[in-house]
C-alpha cells in the first residue's frame, strides 16, 4: 500500500487518502441487521454462515429475527456485530475504498483489527468468542452496572470516582461532556446520585448486567489475554488507533499488548478521534450497524466528515 510522508507528532507514514475506518461496539446492534448483507456477495454468505456455525447454528435466526433480548446478550451481540462490520470492510475494500487508519470502540477494536489484516476472521472470531463468553460469565458470577453521565467535566467525574469506597471509575470516554462510569452496582449508583447532584445534565444507567472496563473484570481479563498472547498477530496493514492508548499503532507487539489491557481499561474514543484528526484524518466512516460513533465523532470536531455504512443500502449509496 502507498503511503505519503509529512510530519506529525506521532510519526510520519500515513496513507494518502484521509479516510479512517471505524467500527461500532455493544449499543449498536438491532433485530435485522446483516439480513440484507447475507446474499450480498458468495464471500459475505461465507462469513456469516462461519460465524453461525461457531455461535451453535442460533446467530443468524437472533440477529434477523430476535428476539432483541436474546440478541442484547453479550454472546450474540459481539459476534453480530463482528461479523457485519467485517463483511461491510470487505466489500468497501473490495469496491477500491481503502482506510489510511482503523479504530474501533471497544469490541469494534476486534473489528478493525481484522480491517487492519493484524487477524484472519476465523483468528479474530475466536477471541471476540472467547471475550463475549468470559464477560458474560463475569457479569453472572458478580454483576456489575454501568451508567451514562451527560454534561459533566472528565475531571470532576474521574474525582468522584476516585472518592468512592466501591469499585467505580470511568469505562467509556466517549466525547466531550459523554462520559460512562463502570463497577459494583453500589459504586455506580452512589456516583451516579452525587453526579446529579453536581449538575449532570443526564444519568442513564445502561441496560448491561456486568461491569466492562472495569477491575471487576481482572480475572476475565487475564484469561483473555493468555489467549491473545497465543494468537499469531500480523502487522497492521494500515495504523490502528488502539483504545488503551489513544495513539497510533503500527506493529502487532504494540497492538497486542493494547489488546491484552482492553478488558479492564477506559475506551479513550474522545482522543482517538482528535489523535487520527490531528493526523490530517478528515473523512470517518463508520463501518457496520448503527451510528452511535457518528454522533460522537461530530461532538468531537465539529468539521469532520462522517458516512455510515451499516446496511446495503448505506453501502451502495457510499460507493456511488
Amino acid at each position: 500500500m502507498l503511503f505519503a510522508t509529512f510530519d506529525s507528532p506521532l510519526g510520519k507514514e500515513w496513507k494518502k487518502s484521509m479516510r479512517a475506518f471505524v467500527f461500532p461496539g455493544q449499543g449498536s446492534q438491532f433485530v435485522g441487521m446483516g439480513k440484507d448483507l447475507y446474499d450480498m456477495s458468495p464471500e459475505a454468505r461465507q462469513r456469516f454462515d462461519e460465524a453461525n456455525a461457531a455461535c451453535g447454528g442460533e446467530l443468524l435466526s437472533v440477529m434477523f429475527e430476535g428476539p432483541e433480548e436474546k440478541l442484547r446478550q453479550t454472546s450474540f451481540t459481539q459476534p453480530a456485530l463482528l461479523v457485519c462490520s467485517a463483511v461491510l470492510s470487505d466489500a468497501l475494500r473490495q469496491r477500491g475504498i481503502e482506510p489510511a487508519v482503523v479504530a474501533g470502540h471497544s469490541l469494534g477494536e476486534y473489528s478493525a483489527l481484522y480491517a487492519a489484516g493484524v487477524l484472519e476472521f476465523s483468528e479474530v472470531l475466536q477471541l471476540v468468542l472467547l471475550r463475549a463468553k468470559l464477560m458474560q460469565r463475569a457479569g453472572d458470577e458478580r454483576p456489575g452496572a454501568m451508567a451514562a453521565i451527560l454534561g459533566l467535566e472528565d475531571d470532576l467525574v474521574r474525582k468522584l470516582c476516585s472518592e468512592s469506597s466501591h469499585v467505580v471509575v470511568v469505562a467509556n470516554y466517549n466525547s466531550p461532556g459523554q462520559l460512562v462510569i463502570s463497577g459494583d452496582k453500589e459504586g455506580v449508583a452512589e456516583v451516579s446520585e452525587k453526579c446529579k447532584a453536581a449538575g449532570a445534565r443526564r444519568v442513564l444507567p445502561l441496560p448491561v448486567s456486568g461491569a466492562f472496563h472495569s477491575p471487576l473484570l481482572q480475572e476475565a481479563g487475564q484469561k483473555l489475554a493468555e489467549a491473545i498472547a497465543g494468537m499469531n498477530f500480523r502487522d497492521p496493514q494500515v495504523p490502528i488507533v488502539t483504545n488503551v492508548s489513544a495513539a497510533v499503532r503500527r506493529t502487532k507487539e504494540e497492538i497486542r499488548q493494547d489488546l491484552s489491557q482492553q478488558m479492564t481499561s477506559s475506551v479513550r474514543w474522545t482522543e482517538s478521534v482528535q489523535t487520527m484528526v490531528a493526523q490530517g484524518v478528515t473523512e470517518f466512516v463508520e463501518v457496520g450497524p448503527g451510528n452511535v460513533l457518528a454522533g460522537l465523532i461530530k461532538r468531537i470536531h465539529k468539521d469532520a466528515v462522517v458516512h455510515n455504512v451499516g446496511t446495503r443500502e448505506q453501502l451502495e449509496k457510499f460507493c456511488g
